[in-house]
This record gives C-alpha cells, sequence and structure tokens, in this order.
C-alpha cells in the first residue's frame, strides 16, 4: 500500500504522513533468500507436537492465556542455560510476538517524547520506525569501514547525546558482524556512565543487544547473555524465528534484569501471547537440537560461500563480501547499479535483498540447491551487467 492509498480526509498523524509499510518483497519465486529464514521446515514430529499441544487447549480458548506466559518462560530460561551457559530465573525473561515487539515494547518503556535512542549504522532498518512510533528521537553512529563498531565514538555519543536507549545488534544485520565482549563491557561502561536526557538524575541508558541471529554464530563465541549479571541496564532480545525455523510462529523472547522485565511488563497489552503461540513455542522447544540441527550446516553453507563471492569479479574487480557471523551475507561494496542486479536476478527466479549501504546486496543461506542456483544466476548477471 502506498501512502496515496490514505485519503486525505483522514486525520493521519503528520509525521507518517509519506511514510509507506515496512517490509521485503514477498513474492513468488523458485528461490527467495531475502529474508533470511531457515530454509530447512520443521519435521513431522515437530509438526505432531505442535498439533498435540494446540488440541490439549483448543477446548480452553474460551478463557484468556496465561497473560504471563510463565511455563514459555521457564522454558527459555532451560534452553539459554543449555545454548549459552547462562541460568536465569524466569523472572528475568519474557516473551512476545517476535523480537519486533520486544523492541518496539522496549521503545515503548523506555523511550518516547524528549527521550533519544542511539544505534551503529548500517543496522536493522526497523530501529527507526520503532522510534518513529513511539516519538523517540533516532541517532546513529556510523561504523567502520569493515563495519565494525567505531567504539570511541559511540562512547561519545553516549555521552553526548544522554539516550535512553542504546541499541547494537550482534551478529548485525545486514552485515553479519559480531559485538566482541570487550567492546560490549566498555560501551556497558559508558552506559553506566552517561546520564539520560529528559530523565531523573542518576539515571542511565538502556544497553539492548539484539542477538535475533546469535545462534548462527562462530562455536565458542560468547553471548552478551554472558554478561547480565551485574549489569541492570543490559537486555538482550532473542528470537525463535531464523535458527529454529519458527518465522511463522512469531516468538521473541527478551532477557534482562528484573526491573527491565518489570518495566515491559507494564506496557505490553493485555493477553498479548495467545494460548495458541504459547502452545506452538512450548512444542518446538521440546525439540531444540532437532530444530537447530541445520545450523551447522548453513554456517558451512556461509563459509562456502563467502569464498566464493570473493572470487566472482564485477567490472573486473573482486567483490567484497563482509564477514558474517548470521546466516547471511552482504557482498558487493562497489555495484553501481545493484537495482539492475537485483532485477536480472529476480527474473531468473532469484529473489535477494536490496538493503545496507549503496553498492551492496544481501543473500541468506538457502539448501544446497538454492544456492546452486543463485551461484548460476550470479554468474550470469556479473557477465552482462
Amino acid at each position: 500500500m502506498s501512502d496515496d492509498a490514505i485519503p486525505a480526509v483522514l486525520p493521519l498523524r503528520n509525521d507518517l504522513v509519506g511514510e509507506t509499510p515496512y517490509g521485503a518483497p514477498q513474492l513468488d519465486v523458485p528461490v527467495c533468500l531475502n529474508v533470511n529464514e531457515n530454509p530447512y521446515a520443521p519435521s513431522d514430529a515437530v509438526a505432531d507436537s505442535i498439533a498435540r499441544r494446540v488440541r490439549d487447549i483448543a477446548t480452553m480458548l474460551n478463557r484468556y492465556p496465561d497473560r504471563e506466559h510463565i511455563e514459555l518462560r521457564k522454558a527459555f530460561a532451560r534452553y539459554l542455560a543449555g545454548e549459552s551457559g547462562v541460568s536465569l530465573p524466569f523472572e528475568q525473561l519474557w516473551g512476545a510476538n517476535g523480537s519486533n515487539e520486544i523492541m518496539l515494547q522496549l521503545f515503548q518503556a523506555f523511550g518516547g517524547p524528549g527521550r533519544t535512542a542511539l544505534g551503529c549504522d548500517p543496522t536493522y532498518s526497523m530501529y527507526p520506525e520503532y522510534a518513529r512510533d513511539t516519538f523517540t528521537t533516532w541517532r546513529v553512529v556510523h561504523r567502520r569501514d569493515d563495519f565494525t563498531l567505531d567504539v570511541n565514538a559511540t562512547v561519545d555519543a553516549i555521552i553526548r547525546t544522554r539516550p535512553s536507549l542504546v541499541v547494537i545488534t550482534s551478529p548485525n544485520n545486514p552485515t553479519g558482524t559480531p559485538l566482541p565482549m570487550d567492546q560490549l563491557a566498555i560501551l556497558l561502561d559508558a552506559c553506566r556512565k552517561a546520564g539520560v536526557e529528559g530523565a531523573a538524575e542518576g539515571t542511565h541508558p538502556v544497553l539492548v543487544v539484539d542477538e535475533a541471529y546469535i545462534e548462527f554464530r562462530d562455536p565458542g563465541t560468547p553471548s552478551a547473555l554472558t554478561m547480565l549479571a551485574g549489569h541492570e541496564n543490559l537486555a538482550v532480545s532473542r528470537t525463535m524465528s531464523k535458527a529454529f525455523a519458527f518465522a511463522g510462529a512469531r516468538v521473541g523472547y527478551l532477557a534482562a534484569s528484573r526491573g527491565i522485565i518489570d518495566a515491559v511488563r507494564i506496557v505490553r497489552m493485555p493477553y498479548h501471547l495467545s494460548a495458541l503461540t504459547q502452545a506452538a513455542a512450548l512444542a518446538a522447544l521440546e525439540h531444540t537440537d532437532e530444530l537447530l540441527a541445520q545450523v551447522d550446516h548453513l554456517r558451512r553453507t556461509r563459509g562456502e560461500t563467502a569464498h566464493w563471492l570473493a572470487t566472482r569479479r564485477y567490472h573486473g574487480r573482486p567483490l567484497r563480501v563482509a564477514e558474517s557471523q548470521s546466516n547471511f551475507l552482504l557482498f558487493g561494496g562497489g555495484f553501481e547499479d545493484r537495482e539492475r542486479i537485483f532485477d536480472e536476478l529476480l527474473k531468473r527466479g532469484v529473489l535477494i535483498r536490496v538493503v545496507g549501504p549503496e553498492g551492496w546486496l544481501r543473500v541468506c543461506m538457502g539448501t544446497d540447491e538454492e544456492m546452486s542456483r543463485f551461484r548460476a544466476a550470479l554468474d550470469e548477471v556479473l557477465a552482462i551487467v
């Protein structure tokens, strides 16, 4: 829907005039590599478990669900203890309809008029929209040319702008860049020292680490969860959409201090997680090992694809490939008309994403067959553009 589809007689908010809805293209093509999904569908065993769980609660749908979703929060705690080695009580966990709702709730709780949120671009393109929707000012610090954080510039911006929220994505979207724990420690220290514009004296920024793609990190790489102890202003957002192959279920969750969780509980909508969503998520978490079984293979696919892309040439120059610990790769670095490359790939049945800095494109990892078709199509396109 374009903005001109909204009749002029409707009192649309002034700051929304001319805006268009967020969303990557949803097209019916053979190879969809544009929204960072796990290409391997849940098994029949997982589907059967979900069906049993849903059937068990179906006769109680006349009643509201557990608005605190305590059983699910305990399941998140068990998963994180195994995945990251961090044991948390359920009171330090919170679920929502995808990590998008988690992030929006954080902006609702800690943003607002007179407040600022700070990010490091290029980064996830929804962050400015969370800010807009909550009347929060959005500011960015530019990353370095290799897409790593400019730590000194970020610390300076935290002290200078006095944000209520600092949002860092790790691995970063759309670049795949991880956040080293020593850099996280520096940012946490800066937030501990900084004040917050428009807030009472003695308050400090909340540092949010968005770990939507963290399961795809290289083995041995720690999660920001390991820094939660002793940092009451740290919040770590997760999702089941990516590595869990659960994008259609819309389940995200947050790990943080009890204070942050309680703040989010203030702004949540009543009964925001349906009984059906809770049942499906609990069933999926019973099959954690199976659902994550393809993560190692997708990591290998990422490495192989990165090496292959680096051997391709565009106008006589090797393609640049951003170092990634996610399930996608940002590549190009010098495309003069990336829209044409996107269109030519689409003509060949391959959908990727035009996102990030000019001159770059992003492709997520698909099945072996999908990646083979991507490679063949890109070779054809590079030969003619």
